[in-house]
């Protein structure tokens, strides 16, 4: 029986590699309730400044006052000083709290953003599709939110500014911190721009030195904001300058069990677009290393098998130790992203920006867990950028972004010819447990495909719950030949121990003997030892890749099947909360009934299992290991899946239901054949030279020839 024990150990080897990796996912990752999500609001404490920046500058409001003066310069720096106007900020673009829902109406936006004058950055940017999933209080869903909070990091926002004239070999030490400068907003007759512009003065001489002119524009029908960045020289000199801003920040979490908010890279290569991602954790995680190098005991250890990579060349996301021309840069979380590129001088070329790194925002950095508001941002900076002395025509130029917000969906995606050839569905996670991502993908757009399709079809009635009792039946039906074949391999396998024990006694002192002649036995019958696991193994690709299309397909975000239960197919089901505020290990606070109700099942398929009974006459050991596999999948699947999305939840279940249904049925029909042949077979006689034989049956119908 090694091909059973084999069997045995390749099932027990997947489900553990299975449990690591949600147990490791769950250690990574904090593990909170989907909380309310609104708007949010600057809060008051403060986040790191940079090191290269100058000192912070005297508080106050409206009131015009002289930005920060840096230390005496060099003979390679220029000192920079600014006027920082009145604080206000600028609404474009709108939300509908009373229809939030996707709509193809081209009048409509995608979203709203709020800009302020501080760094003229986006303060908030809120979707208008999408809400917080908050029963109680549905609201828009706030995509990006500032991170810290008495010096909050806002979307966008200018920060380091170095200036320098054109002949310099480098730029100086210091850098003016644009982010602290509260840009002039210009007023605009145009609903849909927004336009904020600085204008810096060199220190000493108070003469005009650097005009800066930023713009956002924003369209109904588009998820896409278009922002402009126009530096004009002042002077009578040429110079060089370089620029510095953050990307997106302080996206949701979205995933009701563990963080799995990036920070991606884009690069072009000659041959593709290739990625270079880290999560928020493994980021926070790299900071706090440079910090206190013992808090990097698993590169250590990695460190045996290979050189660690250093925590500031993991930051910087390089592409196999190089860094090609940046394509875009992205902040995700499960369903979302924020995509900021820079416009070459093609369309979908890359620009004049680079990626310098992956930062963690977090007063608390030292401690274990972050501080309310922290989060991971990368910072961007631009190529170096030259100026003609003023009233030349290359005296200004002109750096364009386009940021977009929006779903990870790859049908919009595919939609649209920029983000197709930018490859933004990239920015989509796959969690493909063990298998390879080129393996799982196809397998799960295929199904997020057939699923869209399904619901579609479904028109006014459309239930994404009843779309996957649908795909049951349709996998079903694709695979009831080979569930068919299992079930007759099974009930041979019943009948053949008694003959398999006889076997055991003649051959017990020769295995290999032994296991030749059962094995011929096995083809002489037709039938197979394993030939009971191939629909759980023929299905197990179609649940992994059911897990990843739920889990990344944002259609099914929100998504009910039951008004009362099962409200949302992307989260557990939560049929209801644990009493007197009770909260359980590993179980959390709320009673997910999906996964037992799956167990249960899962435990009336095995005990139809026909094999346990062979088992136990020909192999009293194998007979106790399937005893082993009968306890041990219904207890263990439902522990793996208690918080998974209860859309794979009520596929598996209903999956395994339709399979004891199916197989009772063909089970029957065996039955009825058995007992049909046995009635039209010939008794054994002399006549018949000792051989049974078949009656020949008579013709349904019988036609005169006339």
């Amino acid at each position: 029986m090694k091909s059973r024990t084999l069997v045995l150990f390749i099932v027990a080897g997947f489900l553990t590699l299975c449990g690591w990796v949600l147990v490791d996912a769950v250690r990574n990752g904090k593990n909170p309730q989907v909380e309310p999500l609104a708007a949010a609001a600057v809060s008051d404490t403060s986040t790191a400044l940079p090191a290269d920046a100058p000192a912070e500058p005297p508080a106050g409001d409206t009131a015009e006052q002289p930005a920060i003066e840096p230390t005496p310069k060099t003979p390679k720096e220029i000192n920079v000083a600014a006027i920082s106007g009145p604080e206000r900020t600028v609404t474009l673009g709108a939300v509908y709290p009373e229809a939030i829902q996707r709509t193809n109406d081209p009048s409509k936006y995608k979203f709203q953003i709020e800009l302020t004058t501080l760094g003229a950055a986006i303060r908030t940017a809120t979707l208008s599709e999408f809400d917080n999933r908050d029963p109680d209080n549905r609201q828009p869903l706030a995509l990006l939110s500032p991170l810290g909070n008495d010096r909050p990091v806002y979307s966008l926002a200018n920060t380091a500014l170095r200036i320098a004239p054109r002949n310099a070999e480098r730029f100086g030490s210091r850098a003016f911190p644009l982010d602290r400068l509260h840009w002039r907003s210009v007023e605009t007759d145009d609903p849909d721009a927004a336009t904020f512009e600085a204008e810096l003065l060199e220190l000493d001489s108070n003469a005009p030195l650097l005009r800066l002119v930023k713009t956002y524009r924003v369209q109904p029908g588009s998820y896409d904001v278009h922002c402009t960045l126009a530096a004009e020289n002042l002077t009578d000199e040429p110079l060089q300058i370089q620029m510095e801003f953050y990307g997106p920040v302080g996206l949701p979490q979205e995933d009701t069990r563990q963080d799995v908010r990036k920070i991606v890279a884009a690069y072009k290569t000659e041959k593709d677009i290739q990625t270079r991602a880290l999560t928020a954790m493994d980021i926070r995680n790299t900071e706090r290393e440079k910090i206190n190098p013992s808090q990097g005991i698993f590169s250590q250890l990695r460190g045996l098998f290979g050189t660690p990579t250093p925590p500031d060349e993991k930051l910087r996301l390089a592409l196999n130790g190089s860094h090609p021309p940046l394509i875009w840069a992205a902040a995700t979380n499960k369903y979302f992203a924020a995509i900021v590129r820079a416009v070459g001088a093609a369309p979908t070329e890359p620009g004049p920006i680079r990626f310098k790194r992956a930062a963690y925002i977090d007063k608390n950095l030292k401690d274990k867990d972050p501080a309310e508001n922290a989060g991971a941002v990368a910072l961007l900076e631009s190529e170096t950028l030259l100026l003609d002395k003023a009233g030349t025509e290359a005296d200004k130029t002109v750096l364009q972004l386009e940021v977009f917000l929006g779903p990870k969906d790859k049908s919009l995606f595919e939609a649209h010819q920029t983000y197709r050839t930018l490859q933004y569905f990239q920015t989509i996670d796959f969690r493909g447990c063990c298998c390879p991502t080129s393996i799982i993908g196809p397998l799960a757009f295929g199904i997020i495909w057939l699923m869209k399709s399904l619901y579609t079809l479904m028109g006014p009635f459309g239930n994404y719950g009843i779309v996957v009792i649908f795909l049951v039946i349709i996998v079903r039906v694709l695979l009831h030949p080979v569930t068919k074949y299992s079930q007759v391999s099974m009930m041979r396998m019943q009948k053949l121990g008694p003959k398999l024990q006889e076997i055991q006694k003649k051959y017990a002192n020769n295995k290999k003997e032994m296991n030749r002649q059962m094995m011929e036995v096995y083809r002489e019958m037709g039938a197979s030892p394993i030939a009971g696991m191939l629909p759980m193994f023929l299905q197990m690709p179609i649940w992994i890749a059911l897990w990843t299309a739920v889990y990344t397909s944002v259609d099914l975000r929100g998504q009910g099947f039951l008004p009362f239960w099962i409200t949302d197919l992307s989260a557990p089901d939560h049929l209801c909360r644990f009493p007197f505020g009770l909260s359980l290990p590993y179980f959390g606070e709320y009673l997910n009934l999906l996964p037992l109700l799956m167990g249960a099942v899962m435990y009336a398929q095995q005990k139809m299992m026909p094999t346990s009974q062979a088992a136990a006459q020909s192999n009293p050991q194998v007979a106790q290991q399937q005893k082993m596999m009968m306890i041990m999948f219904p207890l263990m699947f439902p522990l793996l899946l208690y918080h998974g999305p209860s859309g794979v939840n009520l596929y598996i279940m209903t999956s395994i239901g339709a399979g004891v249904i199916e197989q009772m049925v063909i089970r029957k029909h065996i039955r009825e054949r058995e007992e049909y042949e046995a009635k039209c077979t010939v008794p054994t006689t002399a006549k018949t030279g000792g051989k049974a034989k078949k009656k020949k049956t008579k013709p349904m119908y019988r036609f005169d020839r006339t």
